[in-house]
């Protein structure tokens, strides 16, 4: 079987470390053995143009399978859920047939009879695939298939360079793939997680000199208000790259307060079209500007629409209504743009709050309130009304003991001057702690 590229890439690098997980450190030269040592005794019954779902989270074992059923022109189902029936749900949307436990490394075989038109026009070209899952929290999650060859080619001939860099985001997320084919690219080491709690992270900084940490505003609010970062020595930080939901202004004015070296970098992608190359305004903005040789964008009544070179061919179990017939993908995002072509993303456009016809942007909401000191998170949600449809409600943590009616008041008498009236929050729930996915995304209630 000839070599792909970026397998044989992993030759150069001989014995740096490409991975460390648990403790342990893995070569270069051993990832390469380790996907020859797969090739020849775990995948042998496995043909070309199979749908393949690797199960559980990143490992060594992990990214070698990967590589491994990648040139072997597998279309590949990264399923790193715990749960059982959603396991189930994503073998049978994505029409595997087989099913390889990541860490035993037992092929299963799955009597799958579904066929599908694009499967078996994508098998004729003797590329390797990818199936990946929407994250949407109603109905059942789209299952978008991608030409992985073509992905992965987005990475050839990238600079080298001899760094550690944290793997944040889960296998079945086309972020923490991202790092993964970027690291492997140019020669870095992946630091494996073993838990994504913000102490334990913060405890990685310093041990293996990490320069960049990649994360999301609800994971960095929730370092702030563990204190983790002050329990450990972060001076090795350079950069911060934060992206999969809005970034709240007043969050990031304290994360430059506290960090005040580091660079913060929002970043952008979604499954549908992969992650772009992007460069913020500032550190202390929330303006970027998308620039990236591989991707087109545009704005049609303040949605971001996207064309990529690295976008999906579809999706396996559900319509195409969310591109244009000429290719183009409604993000969904809402955004706001200044000169020099910097745009801003304020929220998802069915994130949206109508207040008697009026338009609320959660995050604004939530911006505002998280000025207050008292309020150390919060989650800013649409609530039925039946004079104005809807109305503004919100859960906040608090950093101490205060009733309903005086944290109302004082969310009241900090947000007159500074929203509009329909803005404010008409209900206020005091909870332990806002509810997030295992990405680190809020979860917004729907009304």
């Amino acid at each position: 079987m000839p070599s792909k590229w970026l397998v044989q890439e992993l030759l150069q690098f001989q014995q740096n470390t490409a991975i460390t997980y648990q403790e342990q450190n893995f070569s270069y030269r051993d990832l390469y053995e380790k996907i020859r040592a797969i090739q020849n005794e775990v995948i042998l019954d496995i043909e070309e143009g199979d749908v393949v779902a690797i199960v559980g989270d990143y490992s060594f074992n992990i990214i070698a399978l990967l590589l491994a059923l990648y040139e072997n022109n597998n279309i590949i189902v990264p399923i790193a859920s715990k749960v059982k029936s959603e396991i189930e749900d994503r073998l049978n949307e994505s029409l595997s047939i087989f099913k390889i436990n990541g860490d035993t490394l037992e092929v299963v075989k799955i009597q799958n009879k579904n066929k599908n038109l694009m499967i078996d026009t994508f098998k004729k070209s003797h590329h390797s695939g990818l199936v990946l899952f929407s994250s949407g929290s109603t109905g059942v999650p789209k299952a978008m298939i991608q030409d992985l060859d073509n992905l992965i080619d987005t990475y050839k001939g990238k600079r080298k360079k001899s760094m550690s860099m944290l793997v944040f985001l889960m296998f079945d997320h086309i972020g923490g793939l991202n790092t993964v084919f970027n690291a492997l690219s140019i020669g870095a080491t992946q630091i494996l997680l073993d838990s994504r709690e913000p102490e334990y992270i913060c405890s990685l900084i310093p041990k293996y000199n990490i320069r960049i940490l990649p994360s999301s505003p609800t994971f960095l609010n929730l370092m702030l208000i563990s204190g983790a970062h002050r329990k450990f020595n972060l001076k090795s930080l350079r950069m911060v790259t934060y992206g999969t939901e809005s970034m709240p202004k007043s969050l990031l004015n304290k994360l430059k307060s506290v960090f005040p070296k580091v660079k913060f970098l929002q970043t952008f992608g979604t499954s549908e079209t992969g992650i772009a190359s992007t460069s913020s305004q500032s550190s202390s903005s929330l303006y970027m500007k998308i620039d990236d040789p591989n991707l087109k964008y545009k704005i049609v009544n303040s949605e971001l629409w996207l064309k990529s070179k690295t976008q999906i061919l579809g999706y396996l179990n559900a319509s195409m209504e969310n591109f244009t017939d000429d290719g183009w993908f409604k993000t969904g995002d809402i955004v706001e743009t200044i000169g020099d072509d910097y745009i801003k993303i304020v929220g998802r456009g069915n994130d949206v709050i109508n207040v008697g016809g009026e338009k609320v942007m959660p995050a604004e909401v939530e911006s505002v309130v998280m000025e207050i000191s008292t309020i150390l998170d919060c989650t800013c949600y649409g609530q039925e009304n039946s004079i104005t449809g809807q109305s503004v409600a919100i859960d906040v943590v608090l950093d101490q003991e205060i009733s309903v009616i005086e944290v109302k008041k004082i969310i009241r008498k900090h947000c007159l001057n500074k929203l509009d009236r329909y803005k404010i929050p008409a209900k206020v729930r005091i909870v332990n702690n806002v509810n997030f996915s295992n990405r680190f995304k809020k979860i917004r209630k729907k009304s």
